[in-house]
């Protein structure tokens, strides 16, 4: 017997499918079943009027200022979908994020 046989959608009140409770159903289940599946987390930090012709003009020791206030949150993604914020911290010789607010 197929898994959406044996799982049917949750019907509303108004007899049409409950649509949000399976898209967290399916969500928690992709969750428990592939937690080895990877994604690409990335951060997205601001500058302050960058163009073309600093970004043709960087090089090695280049310094890029951004407008985040040093420990400001900056926003945080997995799979281009935000998932919370998040501010740099040194750790040894390492860069590290540590996750300040999840969305």
């Amino acid at each position: 017997m197929s898994e959406l046989s044996q799982n049917p959608l949750p019907i509303a009140s108004s007899g049409s499918p409950d649509l949000t409770a399976s898209a967290k159903s399916t969500e928690e289940n992709v969750a428990e079943t592939l937690p080895w599946l990877p994604c690409t987390v990335s951060l997205e930090i601001p500058l302050a009027r960058f163009t073309i012709g600093d970004l043709s003009k960087l090089g090695k020791g280049s310094i890029v200022t951004t407008t985040c206030r040093h420990l400001s949150d900056i926003p945080l993604y997995v799979n281009s979908q935000l998932v919370g914020w998040a501010e740099f911290e040194v750790i040894d010789d390492r860069l590290a994020v540590r996750v300040t607010e999840i969305a």
